[in-house]
């Protein structure tokens, strides 16, 4: 009998997931024992934190995108529609095309969902601008080339937020940006924080405070956004907040299919170290749709698909899985356009936040070409 595994979803957790099972189940492949396939709606691959560059013409969306079938094992079957349902109790999925497949193991691999049009100020009829998608990059570039004086406020409305570092990295790079073009002394920077310090990482926080003083990058925090209009941002705590140029990060969301098979209230709830369904039997989820206790970054799925491949392939050869998940965690941050660092932690070790220099800056761009690697399953 042929043990089926489907992934739905198409990005860094599901396309790192599928590749290293293919590699790890090789000879039951070959034998017709096992069969891999990739449920998406998108036929491309996105490796989403390259829209951040594009806003300063250091990379373009092509740059971000590549046809899945180039970078997924031959032995995985790809089938790109889009999942409409999931019944655990049936173990089956349906899609929007009329397909139906059945599986004997499901990975959950559905990435969070950026809400602009539910989030303040960001919709298409809004003033704000952001980076987390194609054409709103795109967008964000044109603002910026066209912004010579006034003030920028970037401003984090949404808790948790992809690539955790970003909304850090932004305005530093914004700032280097600027002087690099002769206007900075024209323009203020604001960056403001939902919560009472500068990054849910305190540590992350802590090594910020300097670095923006240095950059005369001013900050608020405990600044929950409520409503923008007419140049002004106005906070739930009766703050006011004036601006010319709006750089907001936008509520994300889990797929609805999450809520709609019963794996989660909001974010899909799994086992922080098996990463199994709190809620169904054989049904696991990697990445950003999880409510794993960590930060919703793509080093988490890569790191996280090591367990997950182990645990598969221990249960498709009966035996007992015994690999488990420490939540390791690894962040570039760019401190600018010339220097970098990055944040490393686990569950059960804290985040600590390295000195910047020009290296570590190289080696997130590095890294940032080496990722189609990553994505095949090769690093």
């Amino acid at each position: 009998m042929t043990a089926r595994i489907v992934i739905v979803g198409g990005g860094s957790g599901g396309t790192i997931t599928a590749n290293r099972l293919a590699e790890e189940l090789e000879p039951q492949i070959e034998a017709g024992e096992v069969e891999i396939t990739i449920v998406s709606d998108n036929p491309n691959h996105i490796y989403k934190p390259l829209y951040l560059y594009v806003p300063f013409g250091e990379a373009t969306l092509e740059d971000a995108s590549r046809p899945l079938v180039d970078l997924v094992d031959h032995r995985v079957n790809l089938v790109f529609e889009h999942v409409t349902d999931i019944d655990t109790d049936s173990k089956s999925i349906a899609t929007a095309a009329g397909s139906e497949l059945e599986y004997d193991y499901l990975v959950m691999a559905t990435g969070a969902i950026p809400q602009p049009e539910e989030t303040p100020g960001l919709g298409d009829d809004e003033p704000g601008h952001h980076f987390y998608g194609p054409e709103a990059a795109e967008d964000l570039r044109t603002a910026l080339a066209n912004f010579d004086e006034g003030h920028l406020v970037l401003s984090v409305i949404g808790t948790p937020h992809v690539c955790p570092a970003a909304p850090v990295e932004f305005p530093m790079i914004v700032d280097q940006w600027f002087r690099e073009r002769g206007v900075r002394e024209d323009i203020d920077i604001t960056y403001t924080y939902p919560i009472q310090r500068l990054h849910g990482v305190r540590p992350t926080a802590e090594w910020m405070v300097p670095r923006f003083e240095e950059r005369d990058i001013d900050s608020k925090t405990f600044f929950n956004v409520d409503s923008v209009e007419d140049g002004t941002i106005e906070t739930l705590e009766g703050k006011e907040l004036d601006f010319d140029l709006m750089v907001g990060v936008p509520e994300f969301t889990a797929s609805s299919l999450v809520q709609d098979a019963g794996l989660g209230e909001e974010w899909m709830e799994v086992d922080r170290h098996t990463l199994e369904s709190d809620h169904a039997e054989d049904v696991y989820g990697i990445g950003d749709v999880t409510n794993l206790p960590t930060s919703k970054a793509g080093s988490v799925a890569h790191y996280a698909s090591g367990t997950l491949v182990s645990r598969i392939a221990s249960e498709v050869r009966g035996q007992v899985p015994t690999a488990t998940f420490d939540g390791k965690t690894i962040c570039f941050i760019e401190a600018g356009t010339e220097e970098g660092t990055f944040i490393e932690f686990a569950y059960d070790r804290e985040p600590v936040v390295r000195d910047e220099n020009r290296f570590l800056h190289w080696s997130k761009l590095g890294y940032n070409e080496a990722y189609w690697l990553t994505a095949r399953g090769v690093m």
